[in-house]
C-alpha cells in the first residue's frame, strides 16, 4: 500500500491561559491544521501544483514550513549553527522548487522532528529574551518569533486551503 500523509488532530486551545501557554498552544494549533490539509494524501498528490506559473504544492509548503521552524528557533533563538535542509544561498526556494524528486515520506518526518527540535530549543528562552537577526540587522524577541510563526503558519494554512480543495475537492477544518 502507498504511503499517505499521516492524519492529524489539532490540540485544544485554552480560551485562558498564561501568555507562554497560549503562543504556544496556538502554534501547535496551526502546526497541525497544515498536517490536517495534507492527511491522507498520497505523494503524488501532495507534490501537485496550485496553478501554473505558481511553484505551491502542499509538499513544498511543509517542506518551507521545516525550514521556517529550523530557521527561527533554532538557528536564530537558540543559535544554533546548521544548514537548512531543502534550501541555501544557492538555491533559497529550493524547498518549494524541487518537489518532483522529493520523498514526501521522508520530508514530512523531516517535518515533524523539526517541530519537536524546535520545541526544545525554544523552551530554553523566555519571551523577552532577545537576539541579533543579522539579515534585518535588529534586534528581536522570543515574542516576536512566536507570534510571526503564528502569523506565517496562518498564512500559508490558507494556502493549504486552495490547494487541498484542488486536489480533492476537501473543504473546511
Amino acid at each position: 500500500m502507498a504511503w499517505t500523509a499521516p492524519r492529524a488532530d489539532r490540540d485544544y486551545v485554552p480560551p485562558v491561559a498564561d501568555e507562554r501557554q497560549m503562543l504556544e498552544a496556538w502554534l501547535g494549533f496551526h502546526r497541525q491544521t497544515l498536517l490536517g490539509k495534507c492527511a491522507g494524501l498520497t505523494a503524488e498528490q501532495l507534490k501537485q501544483r496550485a496553478a501554473p506559473p505558481s511553484g505551491l504544492s502542499l509538499l513544498g509548503l511543509v517542506r518551507h514550513m521545516a525550514e521556517v521552524e529550523r530557521g527561527w528557533f533554532r538557528r536564530r533563538v537558540n543559535g544554533e549553527d546548521i544548514d537548512f535542509q531543502f534550501s541555501s544561498d544557492d538555491d533559497p526556494d529550493g524547498e518549494f522548487d524541487h518537489v518532483e524528486s522529493a520523498d514526501a515520506e521522508r520530508d514530512f518526518a523531516a517535518y515533524l522532528a523539526e517541530i519537536e527540535a524546535a520545541t526544545r530549543a525554544a523552551a530554553g528562552h523566555d519571551l523577552d529574551e532577545t537576539f541579533y537577526h543579522t539579515h534585518r540587522k535588529a534586534d528581536m524577541s522570543v515574542r516576536w518569533v512566536y507570534l510571526h510563526m503564528i502569523e506565517e503558519y496562518a498564512r500559508h494554512n490558507g494556502h493549504a486551503d486552495l490547494l487541498r480543495e484542488r486536489i480533492d475537492g476537501a473543504t473546511g477544518e
